[in-house]
């Protein structure tokens, strides 16, 4: 677990971890962030929750990442256009049978390379391999499958696919409400920190009772208590 330290700053951890918190967990603005601190008492400004974001919000993700459970070996691997600077991208997105986001990768091309980066990313970033692969009927992923030398099976078709696909969903509402990215780099930091936030408190309340969704919650909450804890 990477240690946090939150020295020479003038708020306390609790404010920052929440601020922070707020604005990956939910669609808010920096603003939106800033207003709902200041109706509780704590007058910041949105530039100081922007910094906290962008100091805090990767060392955060990567501790939580540590934090989460071993996925399932089968892999959803898709890609949807986002719009960055007026210019069209690929945000390439794998996630396995229960939705956990695996990894994506931002990407000017929609193309043979782009797949075998993103297959390569996964493979050396997960700990073992995958037992299925399971993606559309874009070409560049089995020619990335066949590049890469792989053996295990690989589906292709719309409906199986729907897991990666429903995936881009909190992504292009988060796309809408920053009225786009500002960068492709910008775009691979927010949503790798966004991805590890919402693996964390996504509990697909729907197939779960009450009292299992409680459970789950004060589990997530716990995670990121551990990490974001203090130094």
């Amino acid at each position: 677990m990477q240690p946090v330290s939150y020295a020479r700053h003038q708020f306390p951890p609790e404010i920052i971890r929440h601020a922070v918190w707020l604005y990956l967990r939910f669609t808010l603005s920096y603003r939106d962030v800033e207003e709902l601190l200041a109706e509780r008492g704590i007058e910041t400004t949105y530039e100081s929750v922007r910094r906290w974001v962008l100091k805090f919000g990767p060392k955060f993700a990567s501790n939580l990442r540590r934090l989460r459970p071993k996925p399932s070996s089968t892999w959803h691997l898709d890609e949807v256009v986002i719009t960055i600077q007026g210019r069209r991208m690929y945000l390439w997105r794998a996630v396995d049978s229960e939705g956990e986001v695996l990894d994506l990768l931002v990407q000017p091309k929609r193309d043979t390379a782009a797949a075998v980066r993103l297959l390569r990313k996964l493979i050396k970033k997960q700990d073992c391999g995958p037992t299925l692969l399971v993606t559309d009927k874009l070409r560049s992923y089995a020619a990335a499958h066949r590049q890469l030398g792989l053996s295990l099976p690989h589906e292709q078709g719309l409906r199986q696919n729907n897991r990666a696909e429903n995936s881009h969903q909190p992504v292009r509402r988060r796309e809408r409400k920053m009225q786009g990215f500002p960068s492709a780099g910008s775009a691979q930091r927010f949503l790798s920190m966004h991805a590890a936030v919402q693996n964390t408190f996504y509990l697909q309340r729907h197939l779960i009772t009450r009292p299992t969704l409680q459970l789950f919650r004060t589990e997530a909450v716990d995670a990121w208590q551990k990490a974001t804890a203090a130094a």
